[in-house]
């Protein structure tokens, strides 16, 4: 008998490990405006709808918007502006642009389907084409589909390790590795993003070398005891200073 189940929980455990890859594979699409093929199991709407339920709590966390509704104008003409005069203007997605008040934390971000926001902590520090230069990145991150192919990769490695967990004591394994691939994948993610920052500066008329100084301003704040690159999410400073001169120069010629 204990054979016997142990073969049952070989058998289910692979059936699962099959339809999460079966899945994912069925799920691969050709980015219209990367032409980087993804896994995505989600269409635009959805990634919109998700984008607009989660932007009032994140906002809430970062202390709501800021009050001055002069400085959250300037925002979103700058947001508008590369949208306008970019590839954006031709996805589906529904950009918003969102001063935070959070005056503390350094930071800019975007969900899924356009919402965008940066926190005043980072705005103060920044002239025009800086804020370009990181409106722009966060621009990328939504045209790239990143959050929603970081979706589809958790929960496939999520089936992964619970057919792995079924079938013998491996889930950890699995899950570890499933967690070491989103973090290159997210220091991917990154680094197309800043590609992509640096078209759309160049397409609006910024100049992209701002978008080298908000490297500097960031590899400033995090001071010399910053967390070394394959400990984090994003690429070093420097490299990505390497690769945004790069993408300069490949576009400017």
């Amino acid at each position: 008998m204990r054979r016997s189940s142990w073969k049952v929980r070989i058998f289910i455990g692979l059936a699962i490990v099959a339809f999460a890859y079966i899945n994912r594979c069925s799920n691969q699409e050709e980015n219209p405006y990367t032409g980087r093929v993804q896994h995505i199991n989600m269409s635009a709407d959805q990634e919109i709808a998700i984008g607009l339920q989660s932007a009032p709590e994140i906002a809430q966390q970062h202390g709501g918007l800021y009050p001055d509704e002069r400085l959250q104008a300037f925002v979103d003409a700058v947001g508008r502006r590369l949208v306008q005069n970019s590839i954006a203007r031709e996805t589906p997605y529904q950009y918003e642009f969102h001063l935070l008040a959070d005056d503390q934390t350094i930071n800019a971000f975007a969900l899924p389907g356009g919402q965008i926001f940066i926190t005043y902590a980072l705005f103060s520090r920044l002239n025009e084409g800086q804020v370009a230069g990181v409106l722009g990145h966060e621009i990328g991150h939504v045209i790239g589909r990143h959050s929603a192919e970081r979706i589809a990769e958790s929960q496939y490695w999520q089936q992964l390790s619970m057919g792995a967990s079924v079938g013998a004591d491996m889930g950890n394994v699995v899950a570890g590795i499933g967690q070491n691939t989103l973090l290159k994948n997210g220091r991917g993610d990154e680094l197309e993003s800043d590609e992509l920052g640096v078209l759309f500066m160049l397409q609006s008329g910024y100049n992209p070398e701002d978008m080298i100084r908000v490297m500097e301003i960031l590899k400033e704040a995090a001071g010399p005891n910053r967390v070394p690159e394959f400990q984090s999410t994003h690429p070093d400073p420097d490299n990505r200073i390497e690769r945004i001169r790069a993408a300069i120069e490949k576009y400017r010629n």
